[in-house]
């Protein structure tokens, strides 16, 4: 999942909730999936909205690193292979919008609300590529960490959320394998190549890490939402998990994780790795990354371009419903 600094409203105590509150926390606490129609806490709703509509700001604008390089792949296998993946990505944002508006939100709010800085994206996607291994990088290592973040989520307490998870993972899982696949091309191929492949993964590595969201410490309200079940893992378990998985893939690659901290730590199971700088994560979040602008200017100039095609939309829509009510009142 691409989700980051999602807040929710103040965890209560058993005894501070209502009857309702109650018997919703037990449904949840059961296993049983949440349906839009059915009473949820405001907080619940208003927390699902901000997850849900930044996990699909961040399919959509994630779109753009990787379109990029489209007309600029090595071949065609590997052009046709990209436009598939730039493909997938937008279905996947349809999916998350589609699930946002059962909460009573429309995609034109959610859009307003990304372009107007309400609304925030993953912090990965403001980060330039650069070379034909950064797609391998993106695939291999940023689709691996959504993956991470996203397998949980196929068992989230809102229905419309969990169903449309359990394709996108499916995507994902190939879009995972075809960086990989690069990468794997790129590290067995001349030294310039197997160079890049590392250029790659050195500046990729860290923002992935974000990618998890900050630590546990500095997330205060991720225990309200794993109460709910919209969270079900912490930021810092999946990240251990990532780094853990990630790190074999890489020795088998002959490239190494940039990291001098890096170590296999016998007691707990797992590397001990250094933090990402949260520093720039967070003036990634408010802005001030190396493609913020570039990024927001062409989400808003694609939106403004596309209205003639909406208000035609609007208007065959409209047209449609008149002459549907106008059969119906001739019938009767």
């Amino acid at each position: 999942m691409y989700a980051q600094m999602v807040k929710s409203e103040g965890m209560k105590s058993r005894d501070e909730m209502t009857p309702e509150e109650q018997a919703f926390q037990d449904r949840v606490d059961r296993g049983e999936k949440i349906e839009p129609k059915e009473w949820m806490p405001e907080g619940y709703r208003k927390t699902l909205i901000r997850q849900i509509g930044q996990h699909a700001h961040s399919e959509i604008v994630g779109q753009l690193p990787e379109g990029n390089w489209i007309t600029r792949a090595p071949t065609l296998e590997r052009k046709a292979i990209l436009l598939a993946k730039v493909q997938d990505e937008a279905g996947h944002g349809l999916y998350l919008y589609s699930a946002a508006e059962t909460l009573g939100v429309s995609r034109d709010e959610l859009t307003e609300k990304l372009h107007s800085g309400a609304m925030k994206y993953s912090s990965i996607f403001n980060y330039p590529t650069l070379t034909w291994a950064d797609m391998g990088a993106v695939g291999w290592l940023v689709d691996g960490a959504a993956i991470m973040n996203q397998v949980p989520l196929q068992r989230t307490s809102y229905g419309p959320y969990s169903r449309a998870m359990i394709r996108i993972c499916k995507e994902e899982s190939f879009h995972q394998r075809q960086g990989y696949a690069i990468m794997m091309k790129m590290a067995e191929g001349t030294p310039a190549q197997k160079e890049m492949a590392q250029d790659a993964l050195n500046r990729f590595w860290y923002p992935s890490l974000m990618m998890f969201g900050p630590s546990d410490a500095e997330s205060v309200h991720s225990a309200q939402s794993i109460a709910w079940k919209i969270k079900i893992n912490t930021n810092d378990e999946l990240r251990q998990k990532f780094v853990d998985q990630t790190v074999p893939q890489a020795e088998y690659l002959g490239l190494s994780i940039p990291d001098d901290n890096l170590r296999w730590n016998e007691e707990k199971g797992g590397y001990d790795f250094s933090e990402p700088n949260w520093s720039e994560f967070f003036e990634v979040i408010k802005g001030n990354g190396p493609c913020n602008r570039e990024r927001m200017n062409a989400r808003v100039k694609a939106w403004d371009d596309g209205a003639w095609f909406r208000e035609g939309l609007y208007a065959h829509a409209e047209k449609a419903a008149h002459r549907r009510a106008a059969a119906t009142t001739a019938a009767e």
